[in-house]
């Protein structure tokens, strides 16, 4: 049985920043998520790829603890295919081809050792795609969800059903104030938990994230970095870290989700030094704790 069960894509990624490019790298929410949430519980992802996927971006994932079960490959098709760059701004992705192939027929379906599960991410896919998943989870103890611009643009009305289900919702600045029509967060997230969420979190990239629930409210800082080659996945590996802790814990309560997101920012931060999950192979557990802890210094005063 798995502790996480997290939806979502896994793809190929060609990224071009200021320092550096790769072609087909492993990407997509659903790995970017699951790999963080594996450094603390065992997730279970729900994707599909095509025949073209390599053997090795399996292994790897398989290697971090995280079951597959719920992965289809469709025989003579292609995986979904993201290509973007970034100038000096790292906060802002500039697309330049999205192919969604294998993701434009999607029906997901969990596997029997998913539908068990406690904790779901719904990673920023179609809502009526995340509505899908909610229904077929037995007795789920808390949900959280991301979103994009795209789903707020073409099916606004579903995403507040969505949201209307889920514990937490995830998504940042520039979508909060497009999805509420307002460009005070304040307002935004009040509207978000008007609608039935728990608590609301706003990512602010680099400036880090902010937590809003209908009793008060949480500041999580950014990590200040050095080195930032490449922000993609950041704001999955957020989501991940956040919900891979609380499935850890099993205490989905207010102050524990402040220090999910300190480990979430923690992971997302290592990731934001390489490209691809060229950093987070890397790590441990051990450093995530050692950043975890500079965190808590930062707030003392």
């Amino acid at each position: 049985m798995v502790d996480v069960v997290i939806i979502g894509s896994v793809a190929l990624d060609s990224i071009q920043t200021p320092f550096g490019k790769v072609r087909d790298v492993l990407g997509g929410s659903a790995t970017y998520a699951s790999f963080a949430a594996s450094f603390f519980c065992k997730p279970g992802i729900v994707a599909v790829v095509g025949d073209d996927f390599p053997q090795e971006g399996l292994t790897l994932l398989e290697k971090r603890g995280i079951s597959l079960a719920g992965l289809k490959r469709e025989k003579d098709a292609k995986t979904f295919r993201w290509e973007g760059y970034y100038e000096y701004d790292m906060n802002e992705a500039k697309t330049l081809r999205t192919e969604l192939n294998v993701w434009e027929s999607f029906k997901p379906v969990l596997p029997d050792e998913y539908r068990n599960a406690r904790y779901l991410f719904l990673g920023n896919i179609d809502p009526e795609l995340q509505m899908d998943i909610i229904t077929q989870i037995k007795s789920p103890k808390f949900i959280a969800a991301d979103t994009m611009n795209f789903w707020i643009e073409h099916k606004r009305e579903r995403l507040k059903d969505m949201i209307r289900k889920v514990d937490l919702l995830l998504l940042n600045d520039a979508e909060a104030r497009e999805l509420f029509e307002t460009p005070n967060l304040f307002r935004a997230a009040r509207s978000a938990l008007g609608l039935g969420a728990r608590a609301v979190i706003i990512k602010k990239g680099e400036h880090g994230a902010l937590l809003f629930t209908k009793s008060t409210h949480f500041n999580a800082p950014g990590y200040p970095l050095e080195n930032v080659v490449d922000p993609t996945g950041c704001g999955d590996c957020f989501g991940g870290g956040l919900i891979g802790y609380l499935a850890k814990t099993d205490e989905p309560s207010e102050a524990n989700i402040r220090r999910a997101m300190i480990y979430g920012s923690a992971i997302a931060s290592y990731n934001a030094e390489g490209f691809g999950l060229e950093m987070l192979k890397k790590i441990s557990v051990a450093d995530i704790e050692k950043r975890f802890n500079e965190f808590r210094i930062m707030r003392e005063f």
